[in-house]
């Protein structure tokens, strides 16, 4: 696997864009220079990411969503324990 995350993940596993192996290493999202922890999706080359809309469901269940546009920087975390 590359040292760099996919320009576009999200956590839905039903998402076309869903990579279980890149979540399961840990993705750290830094938009407009603050680090975020409660991105749902995020797109690098199209700047912007997606965030939970409070408590709002849709008539499927499913959280709404709000697109955020603007400056995005992805990493993978450093799961390993550190001796």
């Amino acid at each position: 696997m590359s040292d760099t995350p996919p320009d576009h993940l999200a956590i839905n596993p039903a998402s076309p864009h869903h990579d279980a192996q890149a979540l399961e290493r840990g993705v750290g999202v830094r938009f407009n220079d603050v680090e975020r922890t409660d991105v749902e999706e995020y797109s690098v080359s199209e700047g912007w990411i997606r965030v939970q809309a409070g408590k709002a469901r849709d008539r499927r269940g499913n959280p709404m969503t709000l697109k955020i546009k603007g400056s995005v920087e992805v990493r993978y975390l450093d799961l390993k324990p550190q001796a």
